[in-house]
């Protein structure tokens, strides 16, 4: 079990909460949270580069001149890759779909828990008892991350109806939000930290909702 300490806004300890790492896998994976991490990388890409191959590109396709007796080197047309304004010897062509990879359901939803276990053994797990806005204050949640120690990037994760608590964090440097259904592995390795009430963190380990982000 895991004893994870719970914060007020100033920073202070006010109780603590257990966590059974059995559903979260049991130990950090890393060879699943690698293939879980390159996916998700993978399936952001809008696959819109594009180059011109030699034979996309516009241009005679006569023999520069003749093969010998020139005292130059061989040439062929001027679409050819080594002169100016020829195409590219592998074009990139490739859609958005072409980088697209997929992993089972089960998991990609066992690699989002690992994720979180592998925040919760590195202690980067800041849960707060609540955040306690009634309406957007960008300064008082400065305050209460900075209390909490929070030096690095940092994602938090807020209840669907969080629109206070939104609104406070997205004009912060280094600072990220998420709905906590939506946890993965990707936005939680791509951040030092995790900042979580604690109803939602209980919500997400307990599948309040029904579903994971996959």
């Amino acid at each position: 079990m895991i004893e994870l300490p719970i914060y007020d806004n100033a920073g202070k300890k006010v109780d603590s909460m257990s966590i059974d790492e059995g559903p979260l896998g049991g130990e950090v994976r890393p060879a699943l949270l690698k293939q879980a991490y390159v996916m998700f990388h993978a399936n952001r890409r809008q696959g819109s580069a594009r180059t011109k191959s030699r034979g996309m590109v516009d241009g005679s396709t006569r023999k520069l001149y003749r093969q010998k007796g020139t005292g130059n080197a061989r040439a062929g047309t001027r679409r050819t890759v080594i002169r100016k304004g020829g195409g590219v010897a592998f074009a990139k062509t490739k859609t958005r779909e072409g980088y697209r990879q997929t992993m089972p359901k089960k998991m990609r939803r066992l690699a989002n828990r690992n994720a979180l276990l592998a925040k919760l053994v590195d202690d980067e797990v800041k849960v707060v008892a609540g955040f306690g806005l009634d309406r957007p204050r960008t300064k008082e949640f400065r305050r209460m991350l900075d209390a909490l120690g929070i030096d690095r990037t940092c994602l938090v994760a807020l209840r669907g109806d969080d629109r206070a608590g939104a609104l406070s964090a997205r004009n912060l440097d280094d600072v990220d939000t998420i709905r906590v259904e939506q946890l993965n592995a990707f936005e939680l390795l791509n951040h030092r930290y995790l900042v979580v009430e604690k109803a939602a963190l209980e919500a997400f380990l307990a599948g309040h909702d029904g579903k994971e982000a996959a």
